[in-house]
């Protein structure tokens, strides 16, 4: 079989370049974008690895799905051999109960056709994608935006939800506070149709060694009360003290 090519983003990089020159300089000083796509990788095992590491450090999500994936002939897990599996040996290695039932519906809806298949999805829209395999217990818009860009290599996804690419964006625009889903898609305006590649870069300017954004200050009158409530506490404890002193 012919080996897939990665992507060449040098016409995105063209276009991100002439459309917001903060991000020009943010790419010169990063460089060019290495995001590569794991063709090997099915779509089911993608997702399935998605599950396992979410609310886990990587370290431990990477020993579990090695034990996991130890259960199954040559380290080859399907959906069919994930649901023939017994559920003592799946959670004897690691698996929570919430995750091994997010697992074998993922399974179950890869089989039936609700996930599609590579091939199916590659005449979806990002939109559709994302209302079909968001039904799988456990798995909401963010994992499937990941899979979409780091999966399949849709170029013009903007994931608002994720906490790097909103600090980036609040780091490169010098925003006061984390931008919020609105705010972040009039940035992105000028990113179409490489907000992927864009997003990408807000991972990177997040990385960085330098001051952190800054914290919107609070307003002075939320400070006075902020104050006024700690002096009424100390007035009242040193009130009660002198009672139990009587």
């Amino acid at each position: 079989m012919k080996p897939q090519t990665q992507p060449e983003w040098s016409q995105a990089l063209e276009h991100l370049c002439a459309a917001d020159a903060k991000l020009a300089a943010l790419i010169e000083q990063v460089g060019p974008c290495t995001m590569a796509i794991p063709h090997e990788f099915s779509i089911f095992y993608s997702l399935a690895r998605s599950i396992v590491y979410q609310q886990l450090a990587g370290s431990a999500a990477a020993a579990i799905l090695g034990r996991v994936e130890g259960l199954f002939p040559k380290g080859k897990m399907t959906p069919k051999n994930l649901l023939a599996m017994e559920e003592t040996a799946l959670r004897g290695a690691g698996l929570s109960q919430n995750k091994l039932m997010a697992l074998r519906d993922l399974a179950a809806k890869c089989l039936d056709g609700t996930v599609p298949n590579k091939r199916a999805l590659a005449g979806m829209e990002n939109e559709e994608i994302i209302e079909r395999v968001s039904q799988v217990r456990g798995i909401g818009r963010w994992t499937v935006e990941m899979m979409l860009i780091f999966r399949l290599g849709r170029p013009d996804v903007l994931p608002v939800d994720d906490y790097g690419v909103r600090k980036g964006m609040q780091r490169l625009y010098k925003m006061r506070e984390l931008p919020k889903k609105e705010a972040m898609q009039r940035k992105a305006r000028k990113w179409h149709p490489w907000c992927s590649v864009g997003s990408w870069y807000m991972w990177r300017c997040s990385e960085l060694p330098g001051p952190k954004p800054r914290v919107k200050a609070k307003p002075a009158a939320a400070k006075k009360a902020a104050g006024t409530r700690k002096k009424t506490a100390t007035k009242k404890a040193a009130s009660a003290a002198a009672s139990r002193a009587k």
